[in-house]
């Protein structure tokens, strides 16, 4: 049981070090949900598209990681989008709050050839704090840390670019998110990072089935790199979506995370499940975490609800909806 408690305290402090070079991305830009990733997805699909996620790691473990967000994205014009998203973080006594505000704009490379090609930004607002309210001294530890006499409330602005390429049924994704360095002008520790760059590339495959068996495959892959300190993982996934004559569809898959010097030895792997009724969508899926937290936890919870608005077809193909 010391084992343990000495595990968990140094992957609070780690995840804590950590919390602002990146939000939790687990398997939620699988619920039919791209624009999680990129700011290149705003305006593809659906006149406005509503996405709300409720993810909950480590279930069973005191002030395990948590997050709340919530993803819009809607067209204007024929080729450009705007798109929004707003999340609350907490991990152990830190809280992060935030939002981005995206913009993009899609072209046309080969009409004939549904080749495509989009471009997008993002601007971040990111807020950082402890929860100092939580700290309890007792009789025996009157202070927990005499250093700690405040909430060290930051605030950090920064941006994302990206492109998106997709041809037929094709899509690949390139990000840099969090393209400025931080300022360490409020932090005397020289373990505080500076480099918040974060690249990511996502890239899959979607392939109709036989016709009239309403069958949709899709296999991806998503590989993130933190230039911080040269971390990297990768996400193979694969999905089936089932249509009906209505396009409502039902769908499964399997998600499976590792870090790219560990292949074989997954942080994360578990199933997806979900449905599309009307402009109604829902997502469930399960994380199972493989390290040393195995036998203390029931694994990783992600819950997405979302609603279509404002359904509208545009005359450019270059929105058309990645799904069916």
């Amino acid at each position: 049981m010391k084992k343990l408690i000495t595990y968990i305290f140094l992957v609070v402090i780690v995840k804590s070090y950590a919390q602002e070079l990146n939000l939790p991305v687990f398997t939620q830009y699988l619920a039919d949900n791209n624009f999680v990733v990129s700011p290149t997805y705003a305006g593809i699909g659906d006149n406005l598209r509503v996405r709300l996620n409720g993810l909950t790691q480590w279930v069973g473990i005191k002030d395990a990681p948590d997050n709340q967000s919530a993803y819009i994205d809607f067209r204007i014009a024929d080729r450009s989008g705007l798109g929004v998203s707003l999340y609350n973080d907490s991990n152990g006594n830190t809280i992060q709050q935030g939002a981005k505000f995206s913009f993009a704009h899609h072209l046309i490379l080969d009409y004939y050839e549904k080749m495509y090609l989009s471009f997008g930004i993002s601007y971040n607002l990111n807020t950082f704090r402890i929860n100092i309210d939580n700290f309890d001294p007792t009789y025996t530890n009157p202070t927990i840390d005499p250093y700690v006499n405040d909430d060290r409330s930051t605030t950090n602005h920064n941006f994302d670019v990206g492109a998106l390429f997709r041809w037929k049924g094709y899509f690949l994704s390139l990000n840099f998110n969090n393209l400025l360095p931080k300022d360490l002008d409020n932090f005397e520790t020289v373990f505080e990072p500076n480099l918040l760059l974060n690249y990511q590339v996502y890239t899959g495959l979607t392939i109709a089935g036989a016709k009239k068996s309403g069958l949709e495959f899709e296999p991806s892959a998503f590989f993130q790199y933190y230039a911080s300190d040269d971390r990297s993982s990768t996400d193979l996934n694969f999905k089936v979506r089932k249509y009906n004559r209505r396009e409502d569809y039902i769908w499964g898959g399997v998600s499976y995370r590792f870090l790219n010097d560990q292949i074989f030895k997954p942080l994360n792997i578990g199933p997806m499940v979900g449905f599309k009724k009307s402009q109604f969508y829902f997502g469930y899926a399960y994380q199972l975490t493989t390290n040393d937290f195995f036998g203390y936890n029931s694994g990783t919870h992600v819950v997405t609800i979302g609603f279509d608005f404002l359904q509208g077809i545009s005359n450019c193909p270059c929105t058309q909806s990645p799904v069916h």
